[in-house]
């Protein structure tokens, strides 16, 4: 009421000075509250980026299923070139028309990229992100081969096929992967614990079996006595190593029984984890600001940025 009376009567004579005070402080509050709301709108001002938005980032449109499809048809094809062209025979006799393929895939997923950060209020909040580093590293080895000659970043090309987790944001897909993401992050203390404890366990069980064995069985030291516990424990068995003696034996089906039991062990927590998380609605809502996904389905804000969804 003070705020309309000072923004329409600048002099009115009935206020005291207290009074105009706390309203013109009103005022300057509300001016600082509508900056920031327009300083954290997701699209901005243009109705242009906020249909590019929600035409890349998100599926539950026409114009983003039909977005979403091409580029999962596009990644695929690029993913299958990079296959083609790790073969001998095939990139000595397609050599160049592979090469040109891929600097065409090359283009149109940097214009994707650039498209991406366009789109959205904080591009360097996407760009420093998972997903972000993987759009990146999705077009750099082919530009980095301008400069480095080799077949060294076939590998990193193959990380496009990351990028179909991202796409694929039905509903019923990002549940599940939110449930098992929750499920790992809240159960990664009490993973961590147990495999010092297997740590432990391996120098111990290690140092039995070298003392019982000794080098002239193949137990040359206590690390490789402790790299035959791993095998055994995780019941591998290369059997490149293998106790001769009785109690060797012995301790080696101790073991093998033992690595039986401890399997079950890091299964069970994360299945309770996941029991707990069941309970919990995600949806398939991404962040306007940072392209983070994977929020409860009541989220108002940002769980990584704390922008408003």
């Amino acid at each position: 009421m003070l705020l309309a009376i000072v923004a329409n009567n600048k002099y009115n004579p009935f206020l005291s000075t207290k009074q105009i005070i706390k309203a013109k402080l009103e005022q300057k509050l509300l001016f600082t509250i509508l900056k920031l709301m327009n300083q954290n709108k997701p699209y901005g001002s243009s109705p242009r980026r906020e249909k590019l938005y929600l035409t890349i980032f998100h599926s539950d449109t026409r114009a983003g299923r039909a977005f979403n499809l091409v580029l999962v048809f596009l990644i695929l094809l690029s993913v299958f070139t990079v296959m083609l062209e790790s073969i001998y025979s095939i990139r000595i006799k397609y050599g160049d028309g592979l090469i040109t393929i891929e600097w065409v895939f090359t283009l149109l997923f940097t214009i994707e990229y650039i498209l991406r950060l366009l789109s959205i209020a904080r591009p360097l909040k996407y760009a420093f992100s998972f997903f972000g580093l993987i759009d990146f590293l999705a077009i750099a080895p082919t530009y980095l081969t301008l400069f480095f000659s080799g077949d060294s970043f076939l590998i990193i090309r193959v990380l496009r096929l990351l990028r179909i987790f991202r796409v694929f944001k039905l509903p019923e897909y990002l549940y599940e992967a939110s449930l098992i993401n929750e499920a790992l992050k809240a159960s990664v203390r009490k993973i961590s614990v147990f495999i010092f404890s297997i740590l432990v366990l391996v120098v111990i069980i290690g140092s039995m079996i070298y003392v019982i064995e000794g080098p002239k069985n193949g137990f040359t030291d206590i690390p490789t006595s402790m790299y035959w516990v791993i095998v055994t424990l995780t019941t591998v068995g290369y059997g490149d190593i293998a106790p001769l003696s009785a109690p060797g034996k012995l301790l080696a089906s101790l073991v093998m029984l033992l690595g039986y039991g401890i399997i079950a062990v890091p299964t069970g927590i994360v299945s309770v984890e996941i029991s707990r998380a069941s309970g919990r609605n995600y949806s398939s809502r991404s962040c306007p600001s940072c392209g983070e996904s994977g929020h409860s389905s009541d989220s108002v804000f940002c769980k990584y940025c704390g922008n408003k969804l």
